[in-house]
């Protein structure tokens, strides 16, 4: 019977999450569904690894501990779950989950989603039907060709339609998109259309804001002091109704926030352009979304619009890059500081050697913010050497070289660690494929662990259309960037006294989403901060533009720094290789003020 109102849980943002989430989440009130999102680039490189050790690996380990443990609750509840945590070996997972359950006497009904990994189709795409350009630098597939170990496509919602259609209680995929595991329940209850743009932008969104877990329930929120209970944190629940609109909850005596603001920062994080965010399903308008507080702890989300979807799928790829190794060696007492440098300079002139890439990070000073950390006289620092190359021989000298620091060197320091192994090198590598030359599988599997059906599901849906161009209100830094001049009476503020902010990472870009906390805060940031402005404060971690967008409805900006982790992903030697911690930087900038509009402060 058609619904008009289901409840979809989220239980996990990445691999590394919260192990009981899932059980709370099933416990705590009434679920119509329940999602895990495991599978970032940099997972998806780790997984890869494991399965070409060990065939029979490749997806993740804690899911199996987790189904095992709930599944006889998600079967009396009747709660139906969708994930991706099949990794690179769905199948692989599905059995490992069954033979636990048979132990146990849970029967769990369960279909796979495959044909993501297309690394066996290369040779029969590339060049003749596929150029596969890299997607963000242009760069030709060729030279890579031969290193490649992975590539799998990120499917959409087709394959998961039919998976639900076929009755089971566990949905098991491989590399989906992180939003369609939340979209593919409200198409199946609500009967949506596969054009009907709006609504399947809503769902979108809605898998957009819980698909991080507590990040969207007051995790990793800026006014962190607002979250009262911290040790029984609620993840995010959304209501859904037929016409699209939803509720953003989590369960009732639960820990956590959500706020108008908590939503706000999770919509902001990780995105690119806010009137085209791209998926395989449709293109989302975020200039579109409204926000209302509904009551405590419940945020109303409508209004949302959407445009047809692509021709193409991203296809996120994996190839072996050289080795890269890590040391570091603990420095205390007064003047660490200056016995760091000491240090650092030493090392490098003893080992003697040209690297790739090479760094060293005095961490508790300044290894994640650079210039923009405050200036401090630390008592201890956590000294890190980094290194890249090609050649695996150098990383034998540099492991060795590490040592013997501690008796030829300033006093005060004290051993971390053994001597480091190297650790070969998975380098990302996005890029486009044309969707008809993806065609997955569903296959519905009976208790022990056999294929008793199997179905082919395309990729394209007839309803795909040329990309649009939408009105782009980017502002892009300088070659020479300036900052903004004041003409009245100003201090100096830091921005966390006006504003919010969240950061995250697509490749080497990183992204920081800024939200003013009223009207009057973000227009005077809507004029003054800049992509110039911030181009000059992250001058020592941003190596190319910075491109801003202008998020009227949300009163917020996101700012796009490209070339600014090293790399990105596996590829770099930063601490923060993924710019968590970018957002934490620009709120404690100062920026000029204008006296005469101090009712900007909260």
């Amino acid at each position: 019977m058609k619904k008009n109102k289901i409840t979809i849980a989220n239980a996990g943002g990445f691999w590394g999450d919260d192990l009981g989430a899932l059980r709370r989440q099933l416990e705590g009130g009434h679920v119509d569904y329940i999602t895990s999102d495991y599978l970032a680039e940099i997972t998806m490189s780790i997984l890869r690894k494991q399965q070409l050790k060990n065939p029979k690996l490749g997806y993740i380990g804690d899911f199996v501990n987790q189904m095992t443990d709930v599944a006889g609750i998600l079967v009396a509840k009747k709660v139906r779950m969708i994930t991706n945590a099949g990794g690179n070996n769905p199948l692989g997972c599905a059995q490992a989950i069954l033979e636990a359950l048979a132990k146990k006497g849970v029967e769990l009904k369960i279909a796979i989603v495959e044909g993501d990994n297309i690394y066996e189709q290369i040779p029969t795409i590339y060049p003749n039907k596929c150029s596969f350009k890299n997607m963000e630098t242009g760069e030709p597939f060729a030279p890579i060709q031969s290193k490649l170990q992975s590539a799998n496509a990120y499917l959409g919602v087709p394959p998961l339609l039919k998976a639900l259609e076929t009755g089971a209680d566990l949905i098991l995929a491989g590399r989906v998109t992180d939003t369609s595991i939340t979209m593919a329940p409200m198409i199946h209850e609500f009967g949506w259309k596969l054009n009907d743009w709006d609504k399947l932008a809503s769902g979108l969104i809605a898998g957009h804001i819980i698909e991080c877990g507590a990040q969207s329930t007051g995790g990793n929120f800026t006014d962190w002091h607002l979250v009262k209970n911290w040790e029984n944190m609620g993840y995010p629940i959304v209501e859904v109704n037929e016409d699209g609109t939803f509720v953003v909850t989590k369960h009732k005596n639960t820990g956590g926030l959500v706020s108008v603001n908590t939503v706000k920062e999770q919509l902001v994080y990780e995105m690119g352009n806010p009137s085209n965010y791209i998926s395989p399903d449709v293109v989302a308008n975020f200039l579109s979304i409204q926000l209302e507080q509904e009551s405590e702890n419940r945020v109303k989300v409508f209004g949302i619009t959407g445009k047809a979807s692509t021709k193409f799928l991203k296809i996120s790829m994996a190839y072996e890059d050289g080795y890269k190794a890590t040391a570091a060696i603990m420095i205390s007492g007064p003047d660490a500081q200056k016995k760091a440098e000491i240090f650092t300079e030493t090392f490098w002139k003893r080992i003697g050697i040209d690297f790739d890439k090479k760094n060293a990070e005095m961490i508790g000073y300044n290894a994640c913010h650079k210039n923009l950390a405050a200036s401090i006289v630390p008592n201890e620092i956590y000294l890190r050497f980094n290194v890249f190359d090609q050649d695996i021989s150098k990383m034998d000298i540099f492991g060795k070289s590490i040592a013997p620091l501690i008796l030829s060197g300033p006093s005060g320091v004290c051993v971390t660690g053994g001597r480091p192994a190297p650790m070969s090198v998975m380098t990302y590598y996005p890029t486009l494929i044309p969707k008809e030359l993806i065609e997955s599988k569903v296959s519905l599997l009976n208790f022990k662990g056999e294929v008793v059906e199997s179905y082919p599901i395309s990729s394209a849906t007839g309803f795909e259309q040329e990309m649009e161009s939408a009105e782009d209100n980017s502002q892009i830094s300088s070659d020479k960037p300036v900052e903004p001049k004041f003409v009245s009476q100003t201090e100096k503020v830091k921005l966390k006294e006006i504003c919010l902010a969240r950061s995250g990472d697509k490749g080497d870009m990183a992204n920081i989403g800024v939200v003013a906390r009223n009207k009057a805060s973000y227009d005077y940031l809507k004029t003054h901060l800049t992509a110039d402005l911030v181009k000059i404060w992250f001058k020592e971690l941003c190596k190319g533009k910075v491109i801003r967008y202008e998020l009227d409805n949300l009163m917020a900006l996101n700012f796009l720094l490209e070339g600014s982790l090293d790399g990105g992903g596996t590829k770099s030697l930063m601490i923060d290789a993924q710019g968590k911690t970018f957002a934490s930087a620009l709120l404690n900038c100062e920026m000029e003020v204008d006296m005469t509009k101090l009712e900007i402060r909260n």
